[in-house]
C-alpha cells in the first residue's frame, strides 16, 4: 500500500508499531486521548526517547506538569530524560502569587505573547524532528470559547508541523468537555481507555495508512508501556503438509486411523479426573521425541505438578524439557489478558519454532478473556495456529455430565477432531466398578473407529483394552453418545 511505503517514525513500542503497520507517518500530527492515568505521557516518553536513540532531536512541550517532575517520573520508568529538550510552560508558584493571567493565544498580535514566543524560540533552537505536547486540554481552558480554541489550535499545530516535525499531542476528553475538534484537526487519533484489568489502546483515525483496528491491550509497568496487539489470524499464512502425527501409542493411533493431522485442532473433552490432560501429554511427548518442539500452557495447575503427575502415569517429560523440545508454562489466568496470552503463544511459535500447542484448559483460559467473548478470542488464536501449520490440543472439562455434551461453551465448531473421555460403570468379577472409556467422535480429514474403548492409566502408562460393551451405565447418556459416534 502507498501508506506502507512512506517514511515512518517508530513509536518506541514494538507492539504499537505493529498496530500502526510500522509506526507514525512522519511530518503528521497525532492525538493521544484518554482519561488521566491511562498512560498517555508514558507513550509520549517512548516516542521521544526512541527518536533520541536514532539521533533525532526531540522536544517535550509541557503545559501542565513541571519539567523536574516529568524527569523524575521518566527515570523511575527507565527513560533517559536528559536526551530530551523541554519547553516548560507549566504555571509556576510565582504566577499564582502574582495572580497572572495565562491568556495563551489572544485574538491579536499572537507573536507578542510570551508563551507563543517561548514555543517559537524552542522550535528554532532545537529544530526537532519529534514533538510531544502534553496536554492540549490545558490550552482549552485558556481560550475564550470553542471556536477561538479551534482556530488557535489549528494555527499552532500548523506552525509546528511546518517545521518538519512529527507531532504527538495529548488530551483528556470527558462528556462535559469532548475533544472532537482536536480529533478533526489531527491526522491520526489514538484512544486509551481503562479496562477491568489493565488498559486498552485503539487507533480511531490514521490518515494515509492502513492500521489494525479494534481494541488492543496496554500494560503499564516500571519499564514503561507494553502493547499487545489483538491477534488477526487472516494476516498469517504458511505452507505446510497435513502429515499424520502419531500419539506414540498404537491403540490410540488405531482409534484415530493413524493419528492427528498437522495443522488441525483437537478437542479432548470429558469430566474432571478422567485423563484428558494425560492423553494430551502423550501426544506432546511423542511430538518432542520425534524432534518437533511442543508447548503446554496450563491454566489449572503448576508446571511442576503437571510434570510430576505425568511421570506418575508413565509419561516422562523432564528429558524433553531439558533438551528444549518441550516447554511447560503455568499461566495465571487472572494476570494475563487474552491479548497477552495470544502474543505469548505467537512469540513461542515464531521465535522458538513450536509446532504443537496444548491449552489446558478452556475453562482456565476463559478467565483470561474475562468479560470478552470466549469464542471470538479462542477462534482467533486457533485459526492463527492452524494458518501457520501448528497442531493444537484443547482440554475441555465438562461440569454437567447428567446428559451427553461435547462442550458447554459452544466451541465444538472450532475442532477438526473430537475425542470424548467418559467414566463407565460395569461389573467385573461380580463386583461393580468405575472405569474410563475413550472414543473419537469427529475427524474432518479421515475416517475413525466408531467404538468407545476401555482404558487404564497406571505407572506403566496408558493401556487401551476392550470395546465398551455390557456396561450398566455410561455416565453422560449411553444412547446419546452411541448415536453421536455412529452418525
Amino acid at each position: 500500500m502507498e501508506g506502507l511505503r512512506k517514511a515512518r517514525a517508530t513509536s518506541g513500542i514494538d507492539g504499537f508499531d505493529e498496530i500502526l503497520t510500522g509506526g507514525f507517518l512522519t511530518n503528521r500530527t497525532y492525538l493521544l486521548t484518554g482519561p488521566p492515568g491511562s498512560g498517555k505521557t508514558t507513550i509520549g516518553w517512548h516516542f521521544l526517547t526512541a527518536g533520541a536513540r536514532l539521533g533525532e532531536r526531540s522536544l517535550f512541550i509541557t503545559f501542565a506538569e513541571p519539567k523536574d517532575d516529568l524527569k523524575a517520573n521518566a527515570r523511575s520508568s527507565g527513560f533517559d530524560p536528559d536526551t530530551i529538550t523541554f519547553c516548560d510552560l507549566s504555571p509556576s508558584s510565582e504566577s499564582f502569587a502574582e495572580m497572572r493571567s495565562y491568556d495563551i493565544f489572544p485574538a491579536a498580535e499572537v507573536e507578542l505573547e510570551p508563551t507563543t514566543l517561548a514555543i517559537v524560540a524552542a522550535m528554532e533552537s532545537v529544530k526537532p524532528q519529534r514533538v510531544f505536547i502534553d496536554s492540549m486540554t490545558s490550552l482549552r481552558y485558556l481560550a475564550r470559547d470553542n471556536a477561538d480554541f479551534r482556530r488557535q489550535s489549528l494555527a499552532f499545530l500548523r506552525y509546528v508541523k511546518e517545521q518538519g516535525c512529527t507531532v504527538l499531542m495529548t488530551s483528556e476528553a470527558s462528556l462535559d468537555l469532548p475533544d472532537d475538534d482536536l480529533r478533526f484537526l489531527a491526522d491520526g487519533v489514538i484512544a486509551l481507555a481503562p479496562r477491568e484489568r489493565g488498559r486498552s489502546i485503539s487507533v480511531v483515525k490514521f490518515r494515509g495508512s492502513d492500521f489494525r483496528s479494534g481494541e488492543h491491550t496496554v500494560i503499564l509497568s516500571e519499564a514503561g508501556a507494553t502493547v499487545f496487539p489483538r491477534l488477526m489470524p487472516e494476516r498469517f499464512h504458511a505452507e505446510f503438509r497435513h502429515d499424520v502425527l502419531s500419539w506414540g501409542d498404537p491403540e490410540l493411533d488405531a482409534l484415530a486411523h493413524g493419528g492427528l493431522e498437522r495443522g488441525t485442532v483437537t478437542l479432548l473433552s470429558g469430566p474432571s479426573g478422567v485423563g484428558k490432560t494425560t492423553i494430551g501429554m502423550l501426544f506432546m511427548q511423542e511430538a518432542a521425541r520425534r524432534g518437533e518442539r511442543s508447548a503446554i500452557y496450563t491454566f489449572d495447575e503448576s508446571a511442576e505438578t503437571l510434570i510430576a503427575r505425568s511421570e506418575g502415569v508413565g509419561v516422562p517429560l523432564r528429558a524433553s524439557i531439558a533438551s528444549n523440545m518441550l516447554s511447560v508454562q503455568a499461566i495465571e489466568a487472572l494476570r494475563f489478558s487474552a491479548d497477552e496470552f495470544a502474543n505469548l503463544v505467537r512469540r513461542d511459535v515464531e521465535k522458538n519454532g513450536t509446532r504443537v500447542v496444548m491449552i489446558d484448559s478452556i475453562s482456565g483460559y476463559r478467565l483470561s478473556v474475562s468479560q470478552e467473548d470466549l469464542n471470538t478470542r479462542l477462534h482467533a488464536l486457533c485459526r492463527y495456529l492452524q494458518n501457520v501449520g501448528v497442531t493444537v490440543l484443547l482440554i475441555n472439562e465438562l461440569i454437567d455430565i447428567s446428559e451427553f455434551k461435547i462442550s458447554e461453551v459452544g466451541i465444538t465448531y472450532l475442532a477438526d477432531n473430537v475425542l470424548m473421555l467418559r467414566y463407565v460403570e460395569r461389573v467385573n468379577g461380580g463386583r461393580p466398578e468405575i472405569g474410563r472409556a475413550i472414543g473419537v467422535l469427529k475427524k474432518r480429514l479421515s475416517d475413525f473407529e466408531k467404538s468407545m474403548r476401555i482404558f487404564t492409566l497406571s505407572r506403566e502408562g496408558l493401556r487401551i483394552t476392550d470395546e465398551v460393551v455390557g456396561v450398566g451405565l455410561l455416565l453422560g447418556g449411553t444412547r446419546a453418545l452411541s448415536h453421536a459416534m455412529r452418525s
